[in-house]
């Protein structure tokens, strides 16, 4: 009886798809997971309902993750449901246990060999033997490709084929990678150390050429459990394979549509193929979102629907279950500085009334873009964490790369135009323009420094504001001093001038010190600054996801289909992050002035003309909706205005309100009366919400009354007189007696 009390409070609070992922009898078992459907709930309480029901013991149970997070806080939720006992590791912490407990019979009473922490410093060496200099950042990528290999079972001999065949876009010639892959294998065996591959790959040689080994692991590991399993590799499903023994006691759950980690040689083959691997397997969906706002699971929906390819085949339409919300804020800005400036605007006014800082998040494509909304937050004076990468300022090149511009001004004339000062200081680091390198940390470091590039542009193209005296010719000060007599009292007492001057490298190293300063102020609780490879498997209330434009999101670099469509995974991955509210936004150019850009083609929101809404055309075929291509900027950020109350105002709806509400009072009187008049309803004449524009903008001539939304040529001939009459503050009865003495 108390057993069924206990099972029977497992099982309260499990909505019915749950309970069926729960309830499946013994046996492979494949839970298909949504994003926020509850799949950490749906694993725990099937082991604890097992265990309490008496069909398996804990001890017996062996669960899988990914992170020591994930692996933690399952062990906690099982705890809190009263079955501790249950092992729930990392897939390497497993192996790694294992290895330590079995090392004296495998290694013969050998100390098991030291694990490495990274790769890069014996790929640097390897690197060298094989006649390739390597920076720190192209070791790197040499050791991602060397991680790849091994992780799908690929040797050095192999690997120049199995490159080709995998369409890798590799740091260094096939060849060349191979050989420093073979030279990496040497100079690990020669200095006695193993990776965390040769640690995954020793756990499986234990079980499979040790049967002793083998009988004892698989004795006490009989049920398994799996979670994220679309993330696994060759390796890690060979592991896997090793300790069921043929067995078939095997729970999965994972979701396609966020496999976002094929560069690594994660591979969602083994979750899509599970149900014709496993023919009696028991497959469950849970498609119930309660994470996010019926409007962000929408949109998550609609960016996943379009979706082809393997994965595509396990695509699940989820249903949100939270009360609604607002719908996303869909946002366009004429560049990547006003953008940035935006976003940070809109985080200090959510802070300031009430969000949580920590609740708030950032996201975007590579790490590179990270610089602009750290230098944008701190000017805003928004705290901010940067997650799962260096700050912008920190990083290894960047920190280089200011030593070199530092020790460029001793040498370069003062007369030298800045760009090209330093592009040339950039060159002693190796960075070349217009010649961004293969692979991804590389990418990564030339992406940096080509943002130092810009940001000498951007400073380059602003006029300088010099302190009155400081720094300043004679000439300069003159300059300065006849300004300052139109400046503003507020700008003049603290004597600030414009001065019409050509910035040097030296001006440059003194603005990015200030910016390195004001961006390394320690954060305890603020905004998250993540990329979104780095979200996964975390979510906020609110998110902004920003940079969504061709080129960016879908990196240029994704050529191929099955690039296109993880890019069009990543996408979704960020969507499905935000509970409550999410921002999207792009940027038409670069930089002020710059080439104009497109926006993500995974968001059909976005328009791709200018503004219009997108469409289903005949046939299926999508196409710009003409009726509204007419581009509508807020006046007061710049944001291209997608919805139609926003259009309307001329503004976004938080943007700051400037509504003269003598004026509002006086529209509505004038339009209760002409309706009455006309005995027609008062939205026939003009609705409330073309009041409140009115109100606002406060039109002084016809043409711009067109420009209001929902006022054409005919509202304006019926009373345009009286509206324009009624803006420059005559009374209403004035106003409808004039009208009156013209219609006789």
């Amino acid at each position: 009886m108390v057993a069924d009390s206990r099972v029977e409070r497992i099982l309260a609070g499990l909505d019915p798809e749950q309970r069926t992922a729960v309830t499946a009898p013994a046996g492979p078992v494949c839970i298909l997971a949504g994003a926020g459907t509850g799949k950490t709930r749906a694993i725990t309480h099937r082991i604890a309902y097992r265990v309490t029901a008496g069909e398996i013991a804990a001890r017996h149970v062996l669960a899988v993750t990914f992170t020591a997070r994930a692996a933690a806080e399952l062990r906690a939720r099982l705890g809190a449901l009263g079955v501790p006992g249950v092992q729930a590791r990392t897939f390497h912490g497993a192996a790694l246990r294992q290895l330590r407990y079995f090392a004296s019979r495998l290694l013969a009473g050998r100390e098991m060999p030291e694990l490495l922490d990274s790769k890069v410093r014996l790929v640097t060496l390897a690197a060298a033997r094989a006649g390739l200099r390597a920076d720190r950042a192209a070791a790197r990528d040499l050791a991602g490709e060397i991680e790849w290999a091994k992780s799908s079972l690929i040797e050095p001999g192999e690997y120049v084929v199995a490159a080709a065949k995998a369409l890798r876009e590799t740091p260094h010639d096939p060849a060349r990678v191979a050989e420093v892959y073979a030279g990496y294998e040497k100079v690990k065996r020669a200095n006695g150390v193993i990776d965390f591959e040769d640690m995954l790959r020793a756990a499986v040689w234990g079980i499979e050429e040790h049967p002793d080994v083998a009988e004892q692991i698989r004795a006490q590991y009989r049920h398994f459990v799996v979670d994220e399993y679309q993330d696994v590799n060759p390796l890690q499903q060979r592991l896997l394979d090793a300790w069921l023994g043929g067995r078939d006691d095997l729970t999965v759950v994972g979701d396609a549509s966020q496999t976002i980690y094929s560069f690594t040689g994660a591979t969602s083959a083994y979750l899509v193929d599970f149900p014709r691997q496993h023919r009696e397997s028991v497959v469950i969906r849970l498609v119930r979102d309660y994470r996010s706002t019926p409007q962000v699971v929408g949109l998550a929906n609609a960016v996943i629907r379009q979706a082809r390819g393997a994965e595509a085949r396990l695509r699940l339409e989820l249903v949100g279950q939270r009360p609604p919300g607002a719908e996303p804020d869909l946002r366009i800005f004429p560049d990547e500085p006003a953008e940035a400036a935006a976003v940070a605007v809109r985080c200090r006014d959510l802070i300031a009334a009430g969000t949580p800082a920590r609740e708030i998040a950032v996201l975007f494509r590579t790490n590179a873009q990270s610089e602009a909304y750290e230098k944008a937050l701190a000017e805003a004076e928004v705290p901010y964490q940067v997650q799962g990468a260096e700050r912008f300022f920190e990083r290894t090149e960047i920190r280089q790369a200011l030593v070199a511009l530092r020790a460029a001004t001793r040498s370069t004339p003062g007369n030298t135009p800045l760009v090209p000062a330093v592009v040339e200081a950039l060159s002693a680091v190796g960075w070349v323009p217009d010649a961004p390198p293969p692979g991804g940390a590389a990418r990564e470091s030339w992406e940096a420094l080509a943002a130092l590039v810009r940001l000498a542009e951007e400073y380059a193209a602003s006029p300088a504001l010099l302190p009155i005296g400081e720094a300043a010719t004679s000439a300069e000060r003159i300059a300065a001093s006849a300004r300052s007599e139109l400046a503003s009292p507020a700008v003049a007492s603290e004597r600030i001038a414009v001065v019409e001057r050509s910035v040097t490298l030296a001006d440059f190293c003194a603005e990015l010190r200030r910016r390195a300063a004001a961006q390394h102020v320690p954060t305890v609780d603020g905004v998250t600054l993540a990329s979104l490879h780095s979200a996964k498997g975390l979510e906020w209330d609110g998110v902004f996801l920003v940079g969504l434009s061709d080129g960016t999101l879908p990196t240029s670099y994704a050529k191929t289909a099955e690039q296109l469509e993880e890019e069009r995974r990543l996408l979704y991955v960020g969507v499905t992050r935000a509970r409550e509210w999410l921002w999207l936004s792009y940027a038409s150019a670069r930089s002020p002035g710059g080439r104009a850009r497109r926006p993500c083609r995974f968001l059909p929101q976005f328009d791709r003309s200018g503004g219009g809404r997108t469409v289903e055309a005949p046939g299926g075929s999508r196409k710009p909706d003409r009726r509204r291509s007419v581009v509508v900027s807020c006046r007061v950020c710049g944001a291209t205005l997608l919805a139609g109350a926003d259009r309307k105002l001329g503004r976004c709806a938080d943007c700051p309100s400037d509504l003269d509400e003598g004026l509002l009072d006086r529209l509505r009187d004038w339009r209760a009366r002409v309706a009455g008049a006309q005995k027609v309803p008062a939205y026939v004449v003009f609705t409330d919400a073309t009041l409140l524009a009115l109100a606002e903008r406060r039109p002084s001539r016809p043409a711009e009354l067109l420009a209001i939304a929902g006022i054409g040529p005919r509202k304006v001939a019926l009373y345009g007189d009286a509206v324009l009459a009624l803006v420059d503050g005559v009374r209403v009865d004035d106003v409808l007696l004039a009208e009156a003495s013209t219609d006789s």
